[in-house]
């Protein structure tokens, strides 16, 4: 019974954080009333209305332990999420991964076009931005601008974009484990440590272990992303099902199999969980959350 209660509190916590950051994109998108009206449009077709939204999640975990303010959660969490949904539309363009079909509905490009879904991300990412630069997110200053910083290494060169142009360079090749980590830890696990890690800054400094934890289930998460396109449908997904073998993308599926992919992502969840257990203060939730993330079946 007890098990049961801690589900369905995990699952009306997460559905709280869900609704209250539903809440602050769409106050925050622009809407079409305003020109360009398209663009506006489109922007909150790619942002509204679909995902999981792990990466605020993450953030109000962190933030959990940290004592932060939820208001304060609650501006981070949406500017890591207009993040997230920008790389999501230029992943998708043609030049990129061509696909069509995103969160169970057409893709930007596909239903807008091309110019439009390359405004898109530019615009979300520079949003999010405007966001951190309109709100007082920390007490010190200093501290406000090492979370820009955070959130701009976790995007760029070093980050989300650069482990992007390693996905793209390796397709058609085989890559090892360690050249796979290399890359995931940027293109999917950098943005989302440095979830965990501005969530932890609204309220207080980020521990090593704190790290440690989200680098592990950043990982985790790319590694059951690459398990679940291999085996579930289109329709589950919400995207196009086994794209990555049909490109030739490598993927820990193709490196070490579909059972030693799912022992790893195991190892990374177990992992997570070690690295809180020298944190005081609430981790329920972070530990949900690694479980969520590597558990999930959808």
């Amino acid at each position: 019974m007890a098990a049961i209660e801690t589900e369905a509190d995990f699952a009306a916590w997460m559905g709280s954080i869900q609704a209250r950051v539903e809440a602050v994109l769409k106050h925050s998108l622009p809407g079409p009333q305003h020109a360009p009206a398209r663009l506006h449009e489109a922007m909150r077709y790619a942002t509204l209305e679909g995902g999981k939204r792990v990466r605020p999640l993450l953030a109000f975990a962190a933030g959990e332990l940290t004592g932060a303010d939820a208001g304060r959660l609650e501006i981070i969490a949406s500017a890591v999420e207009m993040i997230h949904a920008y790389s999501l539309v230029h992943d998708d363009l043609p030049c990129m991964d061509n696909d069509v079909l995103r969160r169970g509905k057409p893709t930007v490009h596909v239903e807008y076009d091309e110019a439009t879904a390359l405004l898109v991300g530019d615009a979300l990412q520079t949003l999010a931005f405007q966001l951190i630069a309109e709100h007082r997110l920390a007490d010190a200053p200093g501290v406000q601008m090492e979370m820009v910083r955070v959130l701009a290494i976790a995007c760029g060169s070093r980050g989300m974009a650069g482990g992007q142009a390693i996905d793209l360079e390796s397709t058609g090749k085989q890559l090892s484990q360690p050249e796979l980590e290399y890359m995931h830890v940027r293109k999917t696990g950098a943005l989302i440590s440095a979830a965990v890690k501005l969530g932890a800054l609204c309220g207080g400094p980020c521990a090593p272990a704190l790290e440690q934890y989200a680098h592990r289930v950043g990982l985790a998460f790319q590694v059951v992303d690459d398990v679940l396109d291999a085996e579930a449908s289109t329709a589950t997904l919400g995207k196009t099902a086994g794209k990555d073998s049909k490109q030739g993308k490598p993927t820990y599926v193709s490196a070490m199999g579909a059972a030693r992919a799912k022992a790893f992502a195991e190892e990374l969840r177990v992992g997570a969980h070690a690295a809180l257990d020298s944190l005081g203060g609430p981790t329920q939730r972070l530990r949900q959350l690694a479980d969520f993330i590597v558990l999930r079946k959808f």
